[in-house]
């Protein structure tokens, strides 16, 4: 590879890891955002909630889609690798530049929401905690660890499933640039069946970036859950594996049966243009 070539790689890359730096951190804006003002403002609810997560995930998508393809989870990042020919080289530095989008995000929603979240909450407790990162049971129902991994296990394998369906070109993904619209309603309709368990994390950086921007802004106990338990291995490691269950039963029981016209680019979702 010749020295022009390897800065071309070299610029190519930056620009996609700021596109997934860019992309998360507008998906913890809207997501982070919408629970400070429910949980610590007092204004919206639960389909509030939904609605803004998914909201988040499509302009997210639309802001990094070109250059990276808008991954903005490193879930979906490792299945693409393992699945769908993504560089592996790649994994790592997209993974970083993710969960730093989301702890820049969540550090943003921290300052704007400083004065509410203190008068909600003086002490920076659980109260307020579930601003930033998931709880099991989202902090008051009778889940364990263990029941809210497995519940991360299956959001995200649902997650990765329907991903792998609406931008899979020899399927029938939504035409019109409307695949991130799709994706976002794929996360509104998670976080309305799947989000009593565990808060419907289903992203390792969108909880992993928040939590440790909390922990550095005052609130001391971001890394257990309401039972005083480590838990913030759970919306990572759930995430990961459900990920890529959901991308092998993708690949086993639709994507085996497709036609193959034609060699699809890689971690990206269906364009319009060429």
């Amino acid at each position: 590879m010749s020295e022009q070539q390897r800065d071309v790689h070299r610029t190519g890359l930056i620009g996609e890891l700021s596109a997934e730096f860019a992309g998360t951190m507008v998906l913890i804006l809207f997501g982070c955002g919408v629970v400070a003002q429910v949980v610590a403002g007092g204004l919206g609810n639960h389909d509030s909630i939904a609605w803004a997560w998914g909201l988040g995930v499509t302009f997210g998508v639309y802001v990094g889609g070109r250059l990276s393809g808008a991954h903005i989870n490193p879930a979906v990042t490792l299945s693409l690798a393992a699945f769908k020919g993504f560089p592996w080289a790649k994994v790592v530095p997209y993974t970083l530049a993710q969960t730093a989008g989301a702890f820049v995000g969540a550090l943003l929603v921290r300052w704007n929401y400083t004065e509410v979240l203190a008068h909600a909450d003086p002490g920076h407790t659980l109260k307020t905690q579930f601003v930033f990162s998931t709880l099991p049971g989202n902090g008051s129902l009778p889940v364990s660890e263990w029941g809210a991994l497995r519940d991360q296990v299956i959001g995200s394998a649902i997650l990765m499933l329907l991903l792998f369906a609406v931008t899979d070109l020899l399927n029938t993904p939504p035409g019109a640039n409307l695949a991130a619209v799709v994706i976002g309603l794929i996360v509104v309709a998670i976080g309305m069946a799947w989000g009593t368990d565990a808060g419907y994390a289903i992203n390792p950086a969108r909880d992993f970036g928040p939590r440790l921007a909390s922990f550095l802004t005052g609130y001391r106990g971001a890394w257990r859950d309401q039972y005083g338990n480590l838990y913030f291995w759970v919306p990572i490691v759930g995430p990961l594996i459900g990920g890529l269950l959901g991308a092998a039963l993708y690949r086993i029981l639709i994507g085996r049966f497709l036609p193959v016209p034609g060699p699809q680019e890689v971690g990206r979702t269906p364009s319009a243009e060429p």
